[in-house]
């Protein structure tokens, strides 16, 4: 009998493990996945927060160096984060390091400010990376910069990656250049190690440019080579990857410190000629998941190569939800790439695969924080209404960040906003949203529909004078999609505000 019941139990032990491999796939099973969560603060291996912005990453052997700028106004944010501050005062060059791209322990700041004298009281210090020479065998970091001893591009060097990085000299002109300067800028490393600038012009920031380090040490931006004029507005955030034999330099619209969509132009030489522009899939619905392009990091493991999307929440360090960096995954069919626009999803470095995470949010824009500013259509949602004026919008004061949702109207109306989730894993699901309300609608309530079940509603129309979250539980989702939604049929003066959804898979 006991026989019996140890290989029952071992059969049904079997069993299960089949079927979560059924489920789930083999990939996401992997021992060596690490769970990398956005919309949040990041923290260190010490558990204090990874303040590190408009930088690059360096990979030395095995192990991933991270170099971005402390400002002073991040920390204040960190500290308050639906309080918007402009501080962009230059703290610290910081430095941090990983195998893994998910667990970073802080090195220290490799530079800070006036840490050699007059050199480094800066009014502006960014958008910088980090190369190894090995003629001169040190490691030179390259930076946008403003102040005592000049403007235009800076470079220091060290002997170490975790520094300290010593200045060495201001660059006020590249050749080839309009207006003589970078406007905005970052580093690229070929796969046979030669660096380059990836960047726009500085006024305007219409033309775009590759220039190669000079090769003797890195210490010279070298005349640029113009690859592209964009006629539809100027370009930052410029960035490049490449992938099978492609190289992407891909930027964002030139409008503030904002989120945005993220432009690419493709070439097989890296000094041209490229592509027409394209918007990368994918980058519409939230714009490039509340971020500005930033950096880009090619994993390349046993498994294959995952290329990182790395997006930057800039606005003025509140506005734009939060967390300060967003990464995310880029898949590719054919040379076309389409950003992944997850909330969670897992690493395995060195495999070089990635999963979805098991607590990813299927809503996109579900915190109204990508358009920044006041308007009835939001990135990611549509609305409807029967009103001779649309009672949607978006208003300054949400559960979390700056902005939510409101419906609301000087006359009696119908109305909704909602979104088509597409592609989704079936499953069972919840749906959750914080809201307020006037009450006194004849109907208010938080929907969901179309995902192969009858709808489901959770009612809104009573006054509810804090933010209150509403559950929706149970919705199995049979066809790959599911629409979600605030919908409300009201008096004049009634209103709703929405913010914060969730579509988690149970």
């Amino acid at each position: 009998m006991k026989a019996f019941v140890k290989k029952h139990r071992l059969l049904h032990s079997f069993l299960l493990f089949l079927s979560a491999v059924l489920l789930f796939g083999a990939v996401s099973a992997s021992a060596s996945s690490e769970k990398l969560t956005n919309d949040v603060f990041w923290k260190d291996t010490s558990n204090n927060p990874i303040y590190s912005q408009g930088g690059g990453i360096l990979k030395v052997g095995s192990t991933y160096y991270w170099y971005g700028v402390k400002y002073n106004g991040a920390v204040t944010y960190y500290n308050n984060p639906v309080s918007k501050n402009n501080d962009s005062s230059f703290n610290a060059v910081t430095c941090y390091s990983s195998t893994d791209l998910v667990h970073w322990k802080y090195e220290g700041n490799v530079i800070n400010s006036a840490s050699d004298g007059s050199t480094w009281d800066t009014d502006w210090v960014g958008r910088l990376g980090v190369v190894y020479n090995s003629n001169t065998k040190k490691y030179v970091l390259i930076t946008q910069y403003v102040g005592s001893a000049g403007s235009g591009i800076a470079f220091a060097t060290s002997s170490s990656p975790t520094g300290t990085f010593v200045f060495d000299h201001v660059q006020s002109s590249i050749t080839n250049v309009v207006n003589n300067m970078s406007g905005d800028q970052s580093i690229f490393i070929d796969d046979d190690g030669k660096p380059y600038l990836v960047f726009s012009n500085t006024q305007g920031r219409s033309h775009l440019y590759v220039s190669p380090l000079r090769a003797s040490d890195y210490l010279n931006v070298e005349p640029a080579v113009n690859v592209f004029n964009s006629s539809s507005g100027g370009r930052e955030g410029n960035a490049m990857f490449k992938y099978n034999g492609v190289y992407y330099l891909a930027s964002s619209d030139l409008h503030g410190w904002n989120s945005s969509h993220t432009y690419y132009i493709t070439a097989t030489n890296i000094l041209g000629p490229y592509s027409a522009e394209a918007v990368m899939n994918n980058t519409d619905a939230d714009f490039s998941h509340v971020t500005q392009t930033g950096l880009f990091v090619s994993v390349q493991g046993t498994s294959g190569t995952t290329v990182l999307f790395g997006g930057d929440r800039w606005s003025d360090f509140a506005g734009n939800g939060i967390g300060y960096n967003q990464w995310m995954p880029i898949t590719f069919n054919g040379t076309v790439p389409t950003l992944n626009s997850l909330s969670e999803f897992n690493l395995d470095a060195a495999a070089g695969t990635w999963s979805v995470g098991s607590g990813n949010n299927y809503a996109l824009n579900p915190s109204y924080e990508a358009d920044r500013v006041a308007q009835t259509a939001l990135a990611g949602w549509t609305n409807w209404t029967n009103a001779a004026t649309d009672p949607n919008s978006n208003v300054l004061g949400g559960h979390t960040g700056r902005w939510s949702a409101q419906q609301s109207g000087t006359a009696a109306y119908s109305a909704s906003r909602y979104q088509n989730l597409t592609n989704i894993p079936n499953g069972t699901y919840t749906l959750k949203v914080w809201v307020q309300s006037s009450g006194g609608q004849s109907t208010a309530q938080i929907f969901v529909k179309n995902y192969g079940g009858t709808e489901k509603n959770a009612a809104i129309n009573t006054a509810i004078g804090s933010w209150t979250q509403v559950t929706i539980p149970n919705i199995n989702v049979t066809n790959g999609s599911a629409q979600i939604g605030v919908y409300s049929v009201a008096n004049a003066g009634n209103w709703v505000k929405v913010d914060d959804w969730t579509f988690i898979k149970n």
